[in-house]
């Protein structure tokens, strides 16, 4: 038993060690040794070790500022944002833990990078507010090379479900992909349509939505693009059944609000973001404490 014990203790005295101190905050060899294998699990890379630890000096210096500047990224924010992750990849918050868990890594790890990559981006656009600000003599269009882009259209439109219950033999779900279709060459316009389409057994009619094409991926807008005002979209099918659209109203968006005018200006304020962010950190690095150990 005191021979486990005098193996077990230097282990977990090294694991503590501290690597360098970031304005008063430890960097210890654990902090290392979680990143690392949580970076391994994420990029399927293993990361130097140099890599890792300029990664944790970066955040602890974000998190770092934001105090100095009153503003902190609370406890329940992060895990909420750790929920969201959980749920992206279709898993609960407790098998995203095991997941991790499985890897030898503590859900604090993880925390604490979503905690900086929280914290960041509202200090730079606090900050640079005015810079992030693109007029429109500062947009560099593509659109003369996309003709598709140079147009933009607000949609008016009304979701149709064709209910499929979980569980449902490929048969059921073949037939209801047929009454889809059929009703997809009946409806000829969305009055009449409509009120036929919430006849129908199993089929619910939902509230209009409105979207832009500036919002839309290029692939879903050339399909709302080949489909009349008054028609349906092809049938989509999702978890919950067979879905389409019925196009009820479509008229040409403002000059400004084009999908390609949309892309550029964010294409533009991603660019100076960047080089904000990397300005401001640049000039907090040289302001820290780093006690390397």
């Amino acid at each position: 038993m005191l021979l486990g014990a005098a193996l077990v203790l230097p282990r977990a005295a090294q694991s503590q060690q501290v690597v360098v101190v970031v304005n008063g905050d430890p960097v210890t060899a654990l902090d290392i040794e979680q990143r690392s294998k949580l970076n391994q699990l994420s990029t399927h890379k293993v990361p130097s070790r140099q890599e890792v630890l300029e990664e944790l000096i970066t955040e602890k210096l974000k998190i770092k500022e934001g105090k100095r500047l009153g503003f902190e990224i609370s406890n329940n924010e992060v895990d909420s944002a750790f929920g969201n992750m959980a749920s992206k990849m279709r898993l609960t918050v407790d098998q995203l833990t095991e997941l991790l868990g499985k890897s030898g890594i503590n859900p604090a790890t993880l925390k604490h990078r979503i905690k900086a990559d929280m914290t960041w981006p509202q200090l730079v656009r606090g900050r640079y507010s005015s810079s992030l600000q693109i007029g429109e003599k500062e947009i560099v269009t593509v659109t003369d090379n996309k003709p598709e882009e140079s147009v933009g259209y607000d949609y008016t439109l009304r979701p149709i479900l064709m209910i499929i219950p979980p569980g449902s033999p490929e048969s059921f779900v073949e037939a209801r992909r047929r009454d889809a279709e059929s009703l997809r060459a009946r409806f000829q316009n969305c009055e009449e349509g409509l009120a036929f389409a919430r006849a129908l057994k199993d089929v619910a009619v939902r509230e209009p939505v409105s979207r832009s094409s500036a919002d839309l991926p290029l692939e879903l807008r050339k399909v709302l693009d080949g489909v009349e005002i008054g028609k349906l979209t092809p049938p989509e099918t999702t978890k919950l059944g067979i879905e389409m659209f019925a196009i009820c109203g479509k008229k040409e968006s403002s000059a400004e609000n084009t999908p390609g005018k949309r892309r550029a200006r964010e294409a533009i304020v991603a660019e100076r973001y960047e080089q904000l962010s990397k300005q401001y950190l640049s000039e907090v690095r040289r302001g820290a404490m780093l006690e390397y150990k």
